[in-house]
């Protein structure tokens, strides 16, 4: 990168393709890059380490763009500076099929590290992101050998600040001490709705400095030699910092900066006619001068900054190879080799031991076996490590400055769950945490999103229903596995005993392109015995758990309600009426499963009922308008989970009553 260009210019190419990409498509914001483009010039020129020909470089820095709807900026400094993003693309924005979607999105643009858009999440990743670098470097690192090395910056503006996830993450970043992170405001006062003054007046620099950040207060914006002055100083902090940039959005438009018009709309052909007179941009549309070219090119430098680290990391390798290895598997996302033997014996050793436990327990049970082969398991709750059980014997507690492999995130289900994809996509680890079932609700947009970056997060979700008895109808939650059933690539398990605990946790450890729910009792649940085929079968999502040759009908269950159906089914042989009972610990993987094992399992022409202590909408899918379910379509009460189970009709006369009914 040539910075002999004045750095106006620059910050103006920024302008121009942001203002002449959101016109093209007639659609987008404009206002926010063209208000931190010298912000941009700043980190980039100065500061942000990353290599444009490698952008899956593993020491690179990472730069997140919080407030995402401002994606024009990103997309600007990544074709500038020299990523696979030719202007074609610019030209395509918002368009079907391009790589510059309307919000960032990880997977479709080089060199985007997450995607961004619901305001708020884009920081809550960073801190996940500079979390898992201080992990590393603690585990990694020799002395002379400083292979894992590298900054996450986020831009982030007034709304990221109003969410209340920038409150729960920043909180815990500012504990953790997690001073590799460093975060840039673009404080220009403005959102949709016009000047924030009305609806947000926090003290922000207080509020940050509260958390136990390091605060630079009142940087010019505009300033680029100020801001990099701000940025060298951030970097040299013990703590995390945020950067105060004071600017006026939409910078460069004379009639429409610093208001809200210039936000969320293009400006207009001729608003962009004086844009180009006002900055002195003589350039046409989607043009780049050369010098301009030359000034932002970065694929030298960072190419650079990559074959350096490369020759360290040789000389790394030579000293250290058993740690140079372990690096380069876990930030691929390898397993290890023994992964699949271990998890065969302790499904082995379930099957010996035949526990009664509840699948929580299970759960842990599960942990405690795999961790040992899997030191990038990360794992953590949300203040309730002591009910959600995934802690295990060899785990050490995150703390400032003192790292390990157990977080306890504090009362934060929805930060614990944006910084948890944080981790997945910084590489290095498998995170997982955890909650009761009923606050899925307060993750519900970190789960979507792991979903759509297709994220290796697990999550864990215990104190399912009903089950959970005396707590009541606040924490039992009836209709949360059949909300969690709705998000596209979010894998959901409900297993229903130690065996298929711990299958659920193998195939969500294996799989690499999305993200699982784990989804377990509080009550104790038997063992149930099966045959190897059946073990095997768990795998698939659906099998049949039990079968009689003359089966009048199928009974379809999951988690608790496999030993109602079992015993059903029982009732039923005894009484002349022979069924098929079909465990389904995960519909998600069932669905897809081949047609030909789909209909070995549910046999066309046999009457079917359902049954989960929870809404039975979901279910008809599987049963038909003419099958029946036995579920809950209240919110449940307080009282014993016995009482409760009984109360809502989950008793075995009343599945062999619906059995009889659809024969």
């Amino acid at each position: 990168m040539n910075t002999s260009l004045p750095f106006t210019k620059m910050a103006n190419a920024i302008r121009a393709l942001a203002m002449d990409a959101v016109q093209k498509a007639n659609s987008g914001h404009p206002g926010m890059p063209m208000g931190m483009a010298e912000i941009a010039v700043a980190l980039w020129s100065g500061h942000h380490r990353h290599n444009p020909t490698n952008p899956a470089w593993v020491n690179r820095d990472r730069f997140l763009l919080s407030n995402g709807h401002g994606s024009m900026l990103h997309y600007a400094l990544l074709h500038l500076s020299g990523y696979d993003l030719p202007m074609e693309e610019i030209k395509n924005f918002r368009q079907l099929h391009s790589k510059t979607p309307g919000h960032p999105e990880v997977g479709y643009t080089p060199g985007v590290e997450t995607t961004t858009g619901p305001l708020g999440q884009g920081i809550a990743n960073a801190v996940g992101m500079a979390l898992a670098e201080w992990l590393l470097a603690s585990e990694f690192n020799k002395p002379g050998f400083e292979v894992v090395d590298h900054y996450t910056y986020a831009f982030l503006g007034d709304g990221c600040l109003m969410e209340g996830i920038s409150h729960e993450v920043c909180s815990l970043a500012g504990t953790l001490g997690l001073k590799k992170l460093i975060a840039l405001y673009d404080d220009n006062g403005i959102s949709i709705d016009g000047k924030v003054e009305g609806w947000f007046t926090d003290d922000t620099p207080k509020r940050f400095e509260a958390y136990g950040w390091n605060v630079i207060r009142s940087v010019d914006g505009h300033d680029v030699a100020a801001l990099s002055v701000a940025i060298e100083q951030a970097k040299k902090s013990d703590k995390p910092t945020l950067i105060c940039c004071k600017t006026i959005i939409g910078k460069g438009s004379p009639n429409l900066q610093g208001g809200d018009k210039v936000h969320g709309a293009p400006l207009g052909d001729k608003e962009i006619a004086a844009v180009r007179e006002y900055i002195s941009w003589g350039a046409e549309p989607f043009d780049i001068p050369a010098d301009v070219k030359e000034a932002w090119d970065f694929k030298k430098q960072g190419a650079a900054f990559e074959a350096e680290w490369n020759a360290m990391f040789d000389k790394y390798a030579a000293a250290y190879p058993r740690e140079a290895a372990e690096l380069t598997r876990r930030m691929k996302g390898e397993l290890p080799g023994n992964f699949q033997a271990t998890l065969d014996a302790a499904i082995a050793a379930c099957v010996e031991k035949k526990e009664t436990i509840a699948t929580r327990k299970a759960s842990q049970n599960a942990i405690q076996a795999l961790a040992p082969v899997l030191p990038e398991f990360l794992g953590g709750s949300a203040d309730l490590t002591g009910s959600n059980l995934t802690n295990w014997k060899e785990c050490i507690a995150v703390r400032s400055g003192v790292p390990g492999n157990h977080i306890n995130y504090g009362v934060r289900e929805f930060g614990m769950s944006a910084i948890m994809n944080g981790v997945a996509l910084h590489g290095g680890y498998i995170p997982f945490g955890a909650t009761f079932l009923t606050f899925a609700d307060y993750s519900r947009n970190a789960l979507r999103m792991a979903a759509l970056m297709k994220q290796r997060s697990l999550f864990v979700f215990t104190h399912d229903s009903i089950g959970l008895g005396e707590d009541g109808p606040t924490h039992q939650s009836v209709e949360h596995v059949s909300s969690l059933r709705l998000i596209p690539n979010l894998d959901n398990w409900r297993p229903a005993d130690t065996v298929e605990s711990m299958v659920a946790w193998g195939e969500s450890i294996k799989r690499k392109d999305g993200p699982s729910t784990l989804i377990f009792s509080r009550q104790n649940l038997p063992f149930i015995e099966r045959s190897a085929d059946k073990i095997a079968n768990i795998a698939k999502g659906g099998y049949v758990l039990t079968n009689e040759a003359d089966a009048k009908a199928i009974l379809i269950a999951t988690g608790s309600e496999v030993e109602l159906a079992m015993k059903a089914a029982a009732e039923l042989k005894a009484a002349g009426t022979p069924v098929r009972v079909v465990s389904m610990p995960s519909t998600d993987v069932f669905d897809r499963q081949d047609a030909a094992y789909k209909a070995s399992v549910l046999t066309k022409g046999l009457p079917r009922v359902a049954i989960e202590a929870g809404v039975t909408a979901f279910w008809y899918k599987y049963v038909g308008l003419e099958g029946a379910v036995v579920g809950i379509d209240t919110f449940g009460e307080s009282a014993p989970a016995g009482v409760l189970f009984k109360h809502f009709g989950f008793t075995v006369d009343n599945v062999v009553a619906k059995v009889k009914a659809v024969i």
